[in-house]
């Protein structure tokens, strides 16, 4: 069968075509953006002997799985069957770059590959594709820059020889307003000055989302999408920058950046903390309106990592959630049941043992309680986060939208945020450091003044 493009994809490649440098292409997922780009990239490539081009990504083990060993073969399969692998084009896994006609070469780079870095960007490149660029820092985009610096020609049958023009792609599923994709590309500021761009009209974007590629992609892939939360779906289906929550603690893309995809690699666990934030509705209330029961399962890892590993809250009762928690304890061989105490005193230990006593066992719980505010208690963990030292295995969509509404000036969300909180309360336990009061140093007593010594 023949490769075809989407009407979109076509809009898509004339942009990539364009006057413009810097072009990124944003919107949902699964909506062919990386596809297309890796395509332009390799056209590019063959048509410059000797020329060389730069994927990159925020963390090499998903530009592997993402690009290396999914979208690229696919290109070259689909799109350029004309060429066979091994023969024409082949890539080194174990170098990181492809080898295509003329001796061009696609080199493949994570930007936490410290020990790499410094051996692919002594080279120069003529095409730098930040693929995921919401989870990229500005200063890293910066650095790339440098290197876009490669003076190549291209020669095609009946035209003249002509420099390469230097193309610096991005592609996102978009955050919030708050990141430096959106002001360059949309709002043409510059991120540190917020100055308008000197060239602004060498930056251009599109926008792509998922129903462009309908044709390509399965109906139920298209159903799972519509059941996404708000925010997701803002980002993931709808292809929209989310307004930005003033001064927030936590960002969506410091969170994608430090995803772990179900299946990769987990260090040895340290300790296992099943925490529960209750509701204080009773077994009558269940299916009330009232809000859910946090549950959150945290691992602290050899590395000295966090790792979110379970959001299991649930609206419902006692029995219900200490059901819940209890299974959670069993399955993870956690260490603990870390509990607020706030609503009903001793009710969650008691709720919790006699839920472990219902399946002949014995589980350690440890009351805590709510001394300050939520916002202040997740405070601490908002740099943890930007640092790495906190890490989601998998997606958890409701309670990364408690996280993401969390800001200095208070929580910002709809109703009462139970699932982030569960995840606090278990972050506290497994970083207790975090979360004791400084240490003040004894305040001396002002010397005595006599306020009624009379003056001569």
């Amino acid at each position: 069968m023949t490769f075809q493009l989407t009407p979109k994809q076509q809009q898509g490649l004339d942009v990539l075509a364009g006057l413009a440098t810097w072009i990124m292409l944003f919107g949902g997922g699964r909506s062919g953006k990386t596809f297309l780009i890796v395509r332009a990239i390799v056209l590019r490539a063959l048509k410059a002997p000797g020329s060389r081009h730069l994927i990159t990504r925020s963390r090499f083990n998903h530009l592997k799985a993402s690009v290396m060993l999914d979208t690229f073969p696919k290109v070259m399969r689909v799109c350029f069957s004309q060429l066979v692998k091994g023969k024409d084009w082949d890539i080194n896994m174990s170098d990181g770059y492809a080898t295509l006609p003329g001796g061009s070469q696609i080199w493949f780079l994570g930007l936490d590959d410290k020990d790499r870095m410094e051996k692919v960007l002594g080279l120069e490149f003529a095409t730098i594709y930040v693929n995921e660029a919401s989870q990229v820092t500005w200063a890293g985009v910066q650095l790339l820059l440098t290197r876009l610096a490669q003076r190549v020609m291209q020669l095609l049958p009946g035209r003249d020889p002509a420099p390469l023009k230097l193309r610096y792609l991005f592609d996102c599923n978009p955050p919030s307003k708050a990141h430096w994709a959106f002001k360059v590309f949309k709002q043409k500021l510059d991120p540190e000055t917020k100055e308008p761009l000197t060239r602004p009209d060498n930056y251009a974007s599109f926008q792509m989302n998922p129903v462009d590629n309908a044709s390509n992609l399965s109906p139920e892939y298209l159903e799972t999408l519509r059941g996404l939360s708000g925010r997701m779906k803002r980002r993931f289906v709808d292809g929209e920058f989310a307004e930005a929550t003033p001064n927030a603690l936590f960002d969506e893309g410091v969170i994608d950046a430090w995803r772990v995809d179900q299946g990769d690699p987990l260090p040895d666990f340290v300790r296992v903390v099943v925490s529960v934030d209750p509701s204080g509705a009773s077994d009558d209330e269940a299916n009330a309106d009232n809000d859910e029961v946090g549950i959150a399962v945290d691992a602290l890892g050899t590395d000295g990592r966090a790792y979110l590993l379970e959001d299991l809250s649930v609206k419902g009762g006692p029995s219900t959630w200490g059901r819940v928690a209890v299974q959670a304890y069993q399955r993870h061989k956690a260490d603990i049941v870390v509990g607020e105490s706030n609503f009903g005193g001793g009710m969650v230990k008691s709720t919790v043992q006699v839920a472990a006593a219902a399946l002949g066992m014995r589980v350690p719980v440890k009351l805590v309680t709510a001394s300050r505010g939520k916002v202040q208690r997740a405070e601490p963990f908002s740099a943890m986060y930007e640092d790495g030292k906190v890490r989601h295995v998998g997606i958890f969509a409701k309670l990364e939208d408690e996280l993401c509404a969390f800001s200095t000036g208070g929580y910002t969300g709809p109703r009462s945020p139970n699932r982030a909180d569960a995840h606090i309360w278990a972050l506290a336990e497994l970083f207790p450091a975090m979360t004791k009061p400084a240490a003040h140093p004894p305040v001396e007593p002002l010397p005595m003044v006599n306020h009624f010594r009379r003056t001569r």
